[in-house]
């Protein structure tokens, strides 16, 4: 059976791994452990040897008896930070908080530790389960840098539950954007501003003219652009150069991310040679797309079990990233599920004794059902 005490030492345990996006080295090492004393056959991919990094992809899998396809459990292995030094303190109400000048890590501790949970609880109660594969990917908070290149040809499922949803249990996401992570550069001319100002080519004047005629925030209901940093300038008594800025585009929809990044660089293009400047427009698409899985059976099953616990099953489309980005590019559908994180990304970040103990029984008759 789920034992709730274990569960949650196991929380507070994994809390004190310091495990920064490529820094997953112990974290990696204590899952690769618990999987193998679970009896997974387990194996660490080389991913890291892309970025020289500390910790590759940990993949298991687990033969079951029971009929059905094989499922997969997914939950990243890094937290952002601030992270070193954590610590999770558990309140007299069941709130689990950090010490305050770090994250708590929830994300995604809270998933790592209901997956292991669920199937210790499975194999104390000799309850039949289906195949059971697991991937444990790093540096997902880095743009889902590590299951980016794992590979797929390991993985038999063809359904995936990723446990890295904030929002209350029953959460569900069907749906995932586009992101496109770009930085523009506006190259002027320098000119000393006081003796001959006329002589220089002013980059933030430029910048702030292409940035008046951008809409931020909700550009469509289905598509979100942001610009996040600026910087330009050497010196106040200098016409600047330089001026960068940094940002991203999100859609919902196929295609539409790379057309609105078309679109402000057709703005760019104009602005600048009205100016007699150039650019230097470069981007990364780290997300691709996803809508919702065609195996509504899987979904339908997860719905059932949300009412078991009396819960209300909602589904959402998400404007983040998740690892199911990656894997639906290589066939693999799914939904991602909240497991118990809260104000994620801020050391306000919490999660709650009953939500890690639900999501698990969740799991548990996921795992177990056909």
């Amino acid at each position: 059976m789920i034992q709730e005490k274990r569960l949650i030492e196991n929380f507070k345990k994994l809390c004190a791994i310091d495990a920064a996006s490529f820094k997953e080295r112990e974290m990696a090492d204590e899952m690769k452990r618990q999987l193998l004393e679970l009896g997974f056959q387990v194996e660490e991919d080389h991913g890291n040897d892309y970025y020289h990094s500390k910790a590759g992809n940990v993949y298991g899998f687990l033969k079951g008896s029971l009929e059905g396809e094989p499922l997969l459990f997914s939950a990243h292995l890094d937290t952002v930070e601030p992270s070193k030094g954590k610590e999770a303190l558990v309140l007299e109400d069941g709130k689990i908080v950090s010490k305050g000048d770090t994250v708590l890590g929830a994300d995604d501790i809270s998933g790592l530790v209901e997956i292991l949970e669920a199937v210790r609880g499975i194999q104390e109660d000799g309850v039949e389960h289906r195949d059971i594969e697991v991937l444990f990917p790093f540096a997902e908070e880095a743009f889902l840098r590590g299951s980016a290149v794992f590979d797929y040809s390991k993985v038999k499922s063809k359904f995936s539950y990723i446990m890295d949803l904030e929002g209350e249990i029953g959460t569900y996401a069907v749906a995932a954007p586009t992101v496109i992570a770009f930085t523009l550069e506006i190259k002027g001319k320098a000119s000393h501003a006081g003796f001959a100002p006329e002589k220089g080519i002013h980059a933030i004047k430029i910048m702030a003219d292409i940035m008046s005629e951008l809409k931020l925030g909700v550009l469509e209901d289905d598509s979100r652009m942001n610009i996040g940093t600026i910087k330009g300038g050497s010196g106040r008594n200098i016409i600047p150069e330089s001026c960068i800025v940094e940002g991203e585009i999100r859609s919902l929809l196929p295609n539409r991310a790379e057309e609105l990044l078309s679109e402000l660089e057709g703005r760019v293009k104009a602005i600048t040679q009205h100016y007699h400047s150039t650019y230097t427009l470069t981007y990364d698409i780290p997300c691709k797309v996803y809508g919702k899985s065609t195996n509504q059976k899987e979904i339908d099953r997860f719905i059932k079990f949300v009412k078991k616990e009396n819960l209300t099953p909602k589904e959402i489309h998400t404007y983040g990233g998740s690892d199911l980005n990656n894997f639906n590019q290589h066939g693999i559908e799914g939904i991602v599920i909240a497991c118990g994180m809260h104000q994620v990304h801020s050391t306000e970040e919490y999660t709650r004794v009953k939500d890690l103990v639900t999501t698990t029984k969740l799991l548990y008759s996921i795992m177990t059902e056909k």
